[in-house]
């Protein structure tokens, strides 16, 4: 379930744009707040007769305990046990025996539920999620279940991936201050030694109306919807617990990093990572419109030229992990046969040293903004998908307009930023460089 857990599968979520781009289409929403402080949005679409409805918790892995990491990880898989009204092991069962789907994942900074039903259903999807929010079951039963899921996960998309540790080793050399710094799945020895009135404790601190966005888009109607929302949310009494909230900032490094990590793999990789500001930093996009340039597609540059024309890797991505407090831009290249991995670091280098030094072409600036407006365009060219970024515009900016905004200030990023933020972030001083390398043959 968890998205953010792995970088197995390889891919970035990066953001590209267009020629001239086109005005972003405008998500209408409304938007109410009950007392006990839950936000609500909704937005209408009678497209198709389905509906989305989600709830974004703004807890993640950095609101942890130092010593009781993975627990909002660990959280995600707990809530879907059961509820005092809903059957061990029937929460899913019933969204799907409706003809819905749902899932949910966790990152460094949130926790997000979400299914898709007919439309007709969405009273049954509303009541489901405030279950989980006001009776969600947490005994010794489902936490020694989920703990089993979670070895089990660990050991899958992590232990036995290969480069499955990627994510894990580059954050605790990037971030040696900040929560960041430990992984989302978190540890097991911290779960296995946490009672379950800690995992209590966590639940009536962070799963609560206060600090949370229930999205809703879809084929609704707005007064229906409201009175079901109030109806089955009203009663969920405010948090009390206190809720953790990370102030401190992780120092801008000044020095390189570099370490070797050997792994079960056949071929090399080569890791960089850089520090990146917070996410609502004036250069988040063109961070991102940056990333697409030298990955975003066959004809990105560091495809062209290290993949195609110099065959010196296999694979090649860059993407932003732009989180709320500041998180990395990772660029990665796995290494073709017979080529080692500083022979790829030096052609993924000479790419980025020329786009410092040069910048774009217009012709490949237009490109980039082609991709970028396609990129916006597709992402919300779904209930789900609007339902998404309403409930992260509201989570991260305070402002589910903000969703409105966002072509704007991808066309605002001109090729100068584009160049000004390579040189800026992609800098070898304070990057973080890891080989990824075979494992000798005879080791255990």
């Amino acid at each position: 379930m968890n998205k953010f857990l792995i970088l197995s599968t390889f891919v970035g979520a990066s953001l590209c744009t267009s020629g001239i781009a086109l005005a972003q289409n405008r998500i209408e929403f409304k938007e109410f707040e009950l007392e006990n402080g839950l936000t609500v949005v909704m937005h209408q679409d009678k497209t198709t007769p389905i509906v989305a409805v989600s709830v974004m918790y703004h807890v993640g892995s950095k609101n942890e305990n130092p010593e009781r990491t993975g627990f909002a990880h660990f959280f995600e898989h707990l809530l879907f046990e059961g509820t005092e009204n809903i059957g061990r092991g029937e929460y899913m069962k019933k969204i799907e025996s409706i003809g819905g789907t749902l899932n949910a994942y966790t990152s460094n900074d949130i926790t997000y539920y979400h299914e898709v039903v007919p439309a007709n259903y969405l009273e049954t999807a509303l009541y489901m999620e405030s279950e989980r929010m006001l009776h969600a079951k947490i005994d010794t039963i489902g936490v020694e279940t989920q703990r089993s899921v979670v070895k089990e996960e660990m050991r899958q998309r992590i232990d036995n991936q290969p480069y499955g540790t990627i994510l894990q080793e580059t954050f605790k050399r990037t971030h040696l201050v900040h929560p960041y710094k430990w992984p989302v799945i978190g540890s097991l020895d911290h779960l296995n030694a946490a009672t379950l009135d800690e995992f209590m404790q966590f639940y009536n601190t962070y799963y609560v109306p206060n600090n949370a966005v229930l999205s809703i888009a879809g084929d609704i109607d707005y007064d229906q919807t409201e009175e079901w929302v109030r109806a089955y949310f009203t009663e969920i009494p405010v948090g009390t617990g206190t809720i953790n909230r990370p102030t401190v900032t992780e120092p801008r490094r000044t020095e390189e990093t570099r370490d070797v990590v050997y792994d079960n793999i056949q071929l090399p990789a080569v890791i960089q990572a850089y520090n990146l500001p917070p996410k609502k930093h004036k250069d988040s996009h063109a961070l991102s419109m940056l990333s697409t340039y030298l990955t975003g597609g066959k004809s990105s540059l560091l495809t062209k030229e290290v993949v195609d024309k110099q065959q010196k890797a296999v694979a090649v991505a860059a993407f932003p992990l732009d989180l709320e407090d500041g998180g990395v831009f990772l660029l990665y290249g796995i290494a073709n046969m017979g080529v080692s991995a500083d022979s790829l670091e030096y052609a993924i280098d000479e790419q980025l040293e020329k786009v410092i030094a040069n910048g774009i072409s217009e012709d490949d600036f237009q490109k980039l903004q082609a991709q970028v407006e396609n990129a916006v365009v597709s992402r919300h060219a779904s209930v789900a998908g609007i339902a998404e970024s309403l409930a992260e515009a509201k989570t991260f900016f305070g402002d589910a307009n903000e969703v409105n905004r966002e072509m704007d200030k991808y066309n605002d990023v001109s090729r100068a930023d584009i160049q000004r933020v390579a040189k800026e972030y992609l800098g070898k001083d304070g990057r973080v460089v890891l080989y990824y390398l075979p494992k000798p043959a005879d080791s255990e």
